[in-house]
C-alpha cells in the first residue's frame, strides 16, 4: 500500500515536498513514480526513481525545478518540487511498478500499485 502526502496550497515561486510511504513491502525490486492529473486532463508522468540503483527519470518541463529521491530507512520516496508554478496545479499519485527502466518508468501502464492523489494547487 502507498501512501502519498504532502501536497497543499503555495504561491508561485514557492517549494513543496511531496512523500510516498510504503507499508507492507519494500521499494527494493520496484521504480517508484509521481503521476499527476491536472483537472479535464490526462495523467501525465512528472518523475520516477528506480529502487535498485538509484536511475531518476523526469518529463521536460520539471527538469531542474523537481528532484526525486529516497529513504531507505522510511521506505519513503520524496518529491522536492521547486520553483512551483501555476500549471503544476494537479492531484499528484505516486506509484509502484517492478524495476521499470527509461522506456516504461514515464508509462503509467507499467506501474501496478497505486496510492491515493495529493492536491497540489499553485496560485498565481
Amino acid at each position: 500500500q502507498l501512501q502519498a502526502s504532502g501536497g497543499g496550497l503555495v504561491q508561485a515561486g514557492g517549494s513543496l515536498r511531496l512523500s510516498c510511504a510504503a507499508s507492507g513491502r519494500t521499494f527494493s525490486s520496484y521504480t517508484v513514480g509521481w503521476f499527476r492529473q491536472a483537472p479535464g486532463k490526462e495523467r501525465d508522468f512528472v518523475a520516477a526513481l528506480r529502487w535498485s540503483d538509484e536511475s531518476t527519470y523526469y518529463t521536460d518541463s520539471v527538469k531542474g525545478r523537481f528532484t526525486i529521491s529516497r529513504d531507505n530507512a522510511k521506505r519513503t520516496v520524496y518529491l522536492q518540487m521547486n520553483s512551483l508554478k501555476p500549471e503544476d496545479t494537479a492531484v499528484y499519485h505516486c506509484a509502484a511498478g517492478a524495476n521499470l527502466i527509461s522506456t516504461t518508468a514515464t508509462m503509467s501502464r507499467f506501474y501496478h500499485y497505486w496510492g491515493q492523489g495529493t492536491l497540489v494547487t499553485v496560485s498565481s
